[in-house]
């Protein structure tokens, strides 16, 4: 069902007004816009294959053309998109397995760089959804929380690269940067940067729609978050949002990012607070303590925050763990949800399917009946062949 307000009011929802009187108490139609780019940046966990068993470990399971109708984004959502380009991402510095996941495999379909994310397009039916043809960009997250904590032990570096050299003392994590902007000429899919395949398909959507109203949306949950920052903001730095026939005329740039790591230095943020056309929504729950990560005084957070608290959620197994609290269905969205308005109590009604709470965790209480960390390929993608024999059949071929 399409939420009324949402095609009219896009603009504000998007940030226009840095969303003034919409967080306190939380719009009804923001709180659907929230968790619908939530959802497509839950896409990229449900898609993701972390069977170190499986050849093709650290890949997409699923290819574009059925990405969404896998990850249960068709049925009952008007809000309809084409996944145009996949992303891959390497690092040129050393991070663990939280970041590039690799295959145990002799025959391993890349032993270099991971799947990261998505570009997509909203299609005819969904621009009349959401007022405009929205270009989303979505990426991925780190697998494990533990090792991903040790992993952002590195030094703030220039961010020069993304928000030009008029900002000279603006600083950014060293890790996130690299592994946005690394490339391996020798590698079949990261020959070039995530950082670049990105950018070369923004280009051309905003070419190929330049004669419509465009967004460009960008969503991330922990590491995604951060790299959706850094994204956000290097397309409006450089001008990548500006259609050629309107030079004076740029699309809006909005991040919504949840449960994010601290990016960089006071003077990034205030780079991208200078940027008239970006706007970043934050997503923060208060007991996850990956959002005070890294752990040193130079870093600041950047955009808008939107506070929830799942420790208040009627629904969920009190206080819950370090792991529930920075999951993005059973702490982010759910949150969303649920949230009165930022730093409000929680409400009854939860405007999101409990059963997702569970999806990769087990934070829903007993009472609901929904199995833990259900979201799983049937058998783990072993199929059985004609001749009894099984075999792991776990990818879709992508064009």
């Amino acid at each position: 069902m399409i939420k009324a307000g949402i095609p009219q009011k896009w603009r504000l929802l998007s940030g226009q007004n840095n969303w003034k009187d919409l967080l306190n108490p939380l719009d009804s139609d923001l709180r659907q816009y929230i968790l619908h780019y939530g959802s497509r940046a839950q896409a990229t966990y449900d898609t993701f294959n972390t069977e170190k068993s499986s050849k093709f470990a650290g890949s997409s399971r699923y290819a574009r053309r059925n990405l969404f109708s896998r990850v249960g984004l068709e049925k009952g959502n008007p809000y309809k998109y084409e996944a145009v380009k996949y992303i891959y991402a390497t690092s040129k510095i050393g991070v663990s397995e939280a970041f590039i996941v690799k295959s145990s495999s002799n025959e391993a379909w890349c032993t270099d760089s991971n799947w990261m994310g998505y570009v997509a397009v909203a299609t005819d039916e969904g621009k009349v959804a959401l007022g405009r043809r929205d270009i989303l960009i979505a990426w991925r997250g780190t697998v494990e929380l533990g090792e991903w904590i040790k992993d952002f032990d590195f030094p703030l570096v220039p961010a020069s690269m993304i928000v030009g050299n008029a900002a000279d003392n603006a600083m950014v994590h060293k890790g996130v940067l690299s592994i946005y902007t690394s490339d391996d000429p020798s590698s079949k899919y990261n020959q070039s940067s995530a950082r670049d395949q990105v950018i070369a398909e923004v280009k051309k959507q905003v070419e190929q729609y330049k004669d419509e109203d465009i967004s460009i949306t960008i969503t991330g949950h922990s590491l995604g978050a951060a790299l959706s920052t850094l994204n956000a903001a290097d397309i409006v730095a450089h001008g990548h949002n500006i259609p050629s026939n309107q030079p004076d005329n740029p699309c809006p740039v909005t991040a919504f990012i949840f449960g994010s790591p601290l990016v960089g230095n006071s003077c990034f943020k205030a780079s991208l607070e200078s940027m008239d056309d970006l706007r970043i929504l934050s997503v923060r729950n208060t007991p996850d303590i990956v959002q005070w990560l890294p752990p040193f005084p130079q870093y600041d957070h950047v955009g808008v925050q939107l506070m929830v608290d799942t420790r208040n959620s009627p629904y969920l197994k009190y206080p819950g763990d370090i792991k529930s609290w920075h999951n993005l269905e059973a702490a982010y969205l759910h949150g969303v949800g649920g949230i009165m308005g930022s730093g409000e109590g929680f409400g009854v009604d939860n405007q999101r399917d409990i059963a997702l709470v569970n999806k990769s965790s087990d934070a829903l209480k007993e009472k609901f009946l929904v199995p833990s960390s259900w979201w799983c390929p049937l058998n783990k993608g072993m199929v059985q062949e004609n001749n009894g024999f099984w075999v792991l059949r776990d990818h879709e071929e992508d064009e």
